[in-house]
């Protein structure tokens, strides 16, 4: 016959053993958070983000604090780059281009094609959110400007003389885009 202090003892060690197992299952199974950061890091821009798609309701007033001079000239006033003077017009880097305003994803490499117009020119966007359009009848012309999805910024036109398979080209300004290659 077991003794009194034997019962006691499997009566509290048996429990404490399980809950110590219990403990040790928990460790095991923890899972890990991915955080998902900026490719780009642009600190005095707090709307810039690769990861976020959220709609930007941002003022121009507040775009002018947060862009600089030539960048906010093109992506909040529409003006246009020279043709033949930006960064991206003739590189075939494989890659993703962002809003130079925002960060949102605009266009892969492999869309991007030589058209010798002096910028650079896509045949399509990346996603059917990423770029918008407005009707634009500036300078006597009619065409139909191309906005980033985000935050609205003036991207570019698109026009209806771009290769198979679209027939579409996506005349952008070099200003106006990020670039961050595959290999990176």
């Amino acid at each position: 016959m077991k003794t009194k202090t034997q019962i006691f003892s499997l009566c509290f060690l048996i429990p404490l053993f399980i809950l110590q197992a219990c403990g040790q299952n928990k460790k095991n199974t923890q899972t890990k958070t991915v955080i998902m950061e900026n490719k780009i890091s642009k600190p005095g821009n707090p709307y810039y983000s690769n990861t976020d798609t959220t709609k930007l309701k941002v003022s121009d007033a507040e775009w002018k604090k947060v862009l600089p001079d030539d960048v906010y000239a093109v992506m909040r006033e529409a003006d246009t780059e020279r043709p033949f003077t930006g960064k991206y017009w003739n590189t075939d880097e494989k890659g993703t281009y962002y809003c130079a305003s925002c960060g949102n994803t605009l266009f892969r490499s492999g869309a991007k094609f030589s058209s010798s117009c002096g910028w650079p020119s896509f045949f399509e966007q990346e996603n059917k959110n990423s770029v918008v359009y407005k009707t634009d009848n500036s300078l006597g012309m009619e065409r139909i400007e191309a906005l980033c999805g985000r935050c609205g910024g003036h991207l570019g036109h698109l026009f209806d003389d771009g290769p198979a398979p679209t027939g579409k080209r996506y005349c952008m300004n070099s200003i106006a885009l990020d670039f961050i290659p595959d290999n990176k």
